[in-house]
């Protein structure tokens, strides 16, 4: 049997470009990351999952992807990945990266292809290329709209149109299409036989659309969303990783239904997938209880990530859930109380069994950026909602490392990317370590008692009043009270507590314990 290493990780996001710039052009890159390797190891993770590091014109931060086996000269080469990956291994980091098999770059030399080849050619085969309709055919094939606003179709110049569920220079591939299969299967091996540890599967319940290409009814399966023959993709995927061993998949996979979702882990598919619902949920003792038992086995828990708003944020607003397809920033954030509701979300959080997911800031406790001008935001969404949307540039604002002033050392050159608060003075690595009542010294201290008493076996809700969550595992027992009124600790020896507990032994709200 494999090493299961991914079963109980503690794995961190690292979105590159924001991490930290070595080379000062104000964009994170490899070299950055090299040189922060050592915090990451001190920090107690087990593996990076790194979102796209490939060449792309960052029409949607990389997530367009021009070529799937080479590094974006602005963050590095390919030789200098292969030396991070051996340096992570060297301080017992494992390396994720993520796939993005439903689309690519509308500069793929398969889609440039594509573009010079004829209506009906194996070229445009491996893309979804359609006549119109109306009687001149500048009508879509279909009412089908982007995930991130307008039209899923964009016209070329022979009168043709192309899908793109996401920006137009994301052109969908055509998974029908056994290029397409054999094509992605290579790119698994490539980066497997470079030493990645795993693969984070971008977007995996939208690669299969039905052929017919039938409008979205209610009540109707989606025609291009969670299909049934999508699964048989996963199975051939997973016949690949387990030929190299411990390689893990991870299905970034955004559905309601619980068992539909369970379906990818079936034993010859996917390892695990994120479970978005506990990301979504209220801060609220009875809705977080009800999408812990539902997840899917085994489980994977994450509070933010490069797509949501930060969970400091969320849970300073008087709606404390999450839709990602209706982000509210015209509520007012009361930071004091969503960071105290995030370091008590923390410790339920690494309390729970199996992987958890650290989105980098997360342990500094950074906020949703909302004030950034209009003329420096860069996210597809917010430019295709004409504001409506406010996107995601405000939760991947680059890392404060230190000093009293932006850039806070994430670079010592160019301006970043995207402009840092000047409040974050405070919520630097080197105004936080050492200081005991931290975020990163909290976190530091669960990752190393989680990997110290916690492993991989079942949890236990024990009996509690209402607003409490009350969790045990194999030696220790977390309790959250998410209730507006102090409650009794509970027995034992503190381990660790997320917030000041109150001088007649309770336990005050919005706070958690660890208990031996």
């Amino acid at each position: 049997m494999h090493d299961e290493w991914w079963r109980g990780a503690a794995i961190y996001e690292l979105y590159v470009q924001s991490f930290a710039d070595a080379s000062k052009d104000g964009i994170g890159d490899l070299a950055g990351v090299r040189q922060r390797l050592p915090y990451l190891a001190d920090l107690g993770v087990d593996a990076i999952w790194f979102t796209p590091w490939y060449p792309s014109p960052m029409a949607d931060a990389g997530y367009d992807v021009a070529d799937f086996r080479d590094i974006a000269p602005r963050f590095g080469t390919l030789a200098e990945a292969d030396t991070l990956i051996e340096e992570a291994h060297q301080l017992n980091i494992k390396i994720i990266i993520d796939i993005v098999p439903n689309h690519c770059s509308d500069q793929h030399v398969w889609f440039q292809a594509a573009l010079a080849a004829a209506p009906g050619s194996a070229e445009r085969a491996r893309f979804w290329f359609r006549p119109g309709k109306g009687p001149d055919g500048n009508e879509p094939p279909n009412h089908w709209q982007s995930i991130f606003g307008g039209p899923a179709w964009r016209q070329v110049p022979d009168g043709e149109w192309y899908l793109h569920l996401f920006a137009p220079e994301q052109p969908d591939f055509n998974w029908a299409n056994p290029e397409v299969r054999r094509e992605f299967e290579d790119i698994l091996r490539f980066w497997f036989d470079r030493g990645v540890d795993g693969i984070r599967i971008d977007s995996a319940a939208l690669l299969t659309k039905d052929p017919e290409l039938p409008e979205i009814t209610e009540g109707a399966p989606d025609p291009h969303s969670d299909r049934d023959d999508v699964h048989e993709i996963y199975r051939g995927w997973r016949k690949i990783a387990d030929e190299y061993g411990n390689k893990v998949l991870i299905g970034e996979i955004w559905l309601p239904d619980a068992a539909r979702l369970a379906r990818y882990t079936r034993p010859d598919e996917l390892h695990t997938v994120f479970n978005f619902p506990y990301l979504n949920c209220p801060w609220d003792a009875a809705a977080l209880k009800k999408v812990i038992d539902d997840a899917p086995t085994p489980a994977t828990w994450v509070l933010s990530n490069h797509d949501v708003d930060r969970h400091v944020s969320r849970y300073g607003r008087a709606d404390t859930s999450f839709d990602l397809q209706a982000r509210d920033h015209s509520q007012p954030v009361d930071l004091v109380l969503g960071t105290r509701r995030a370091r008590a979300a923390a410790l339920l959080t690494m309390a729970l069994p199996d992987a958890v997911y650290i989105y980098q800031g997360d342990e500094l406790g950074l906020w949703e950026v909302e004030d950034i001008p209009d003329e420096l935001r860069q996210d597809p969404i917010w430019k295709r909602t004409g504001g409506k949307d406010p996107g995601r540039d405000g939760c991947r604002v680059p890392l404060p490392w230190s000093g009293v002033e932006p850039p806070f050392g994430f670079t010592d050159g160019g301006r970043p990317w995207l402009p840092q608060p000047k409040e974050w003075r405070d919520l630097t690595v080197e105004h936080e370590s050492g200081d005991p009542e931290s975020m990163l010294e909290l976190y530091r201290a669960a990752l190393r008692i989680r990997r110290e008493l916690l492993g991989t076996g079942p949890m236990t809700w024990l009996p509690s009043p209402d607003g409490v969550l009350a969790v045990a595992r194999e030696h220790l027992r977390c309790v959250v009270n998410l209730s507006a009124a102090p409650v009794e600790l509970p027995d034992g020896t503190i381990l660790l507590a997320s917030g000041p507990l109150g001088a007649d032994a309770t336990l005050p709200p919005d706070t958690a314990v660890w208990v031996h």
